[in-house]
């Protein structure tokens, strides 16, 4: 009688459950990288726009930009950043740019949204805890209701 080569049924079967156990291990770990890759691309944007938001408001206490007596100094929107302001210590009429584009936020759902709209605004005037919009932009958070790896919701980040 002639012998067969291949595998048996039993080492069939022992192959799937191991490739099983080892795809249950490696798909939360694939899942956890990914979504810290979006955390830091969240830490990073924040960090861009809340310096850009910095840079503004030290130009207007500086006297680079107009503002009236009853403004705070904070931009009207996060608009400006991008397309820049007129010098008005400058005589030739120079703009001073802030950011280069406004960052995405990485949790924002809708990804047909435009970078801008993906950001919650907070005034100058609203307290931390209860972030409104208003007539300037003193800060931004993410819209996510979701919670990152350290414990603490995206919004409060």
């Amino acid at each position: 009688m002639k012998k067969q080569s291949g595998f048996s049924f039993i080492e069939l079967i022992v192959s799937v459950v191991i490739i099983g156990t080892l795809a249950t291990v490696a798909v939360p770990f694939v899942e956890t990288t990914v979504r810290r890759e979006k955390e830091r691309e969240l830490r990073i944007a924040l960090r861009d726009i809340r310096q850009a938001i910095d840079a503004y408001k030290f130009a207007a206490n500086s006297g680079k930009i107009a503002v009236r007596e009853d403004q705070s100094g904070y931009p009207p929107s996060l608009i400006e950043l991008v397309s820049g302001v007129d010098d008005i210590s400058r005589p030739n009429a120079a703009k001073l740019y802030f950011i280069r584009k406004i960052p995405r936020d990485p949790f924002y759902a809708d990804a047909n949204q435009p970078a801008i709209k993906t950001w919650g605004l907070r005034s100058f005037q609203s307290s931390p805890e209860q972030p409104r919009e208003g007539d300037d932009v003193f800060d931004v958070y993410s819209l996510s209701n979701k919670t990152g790896l350290n414990g603490i919701p995206y919004a409060e980040w």
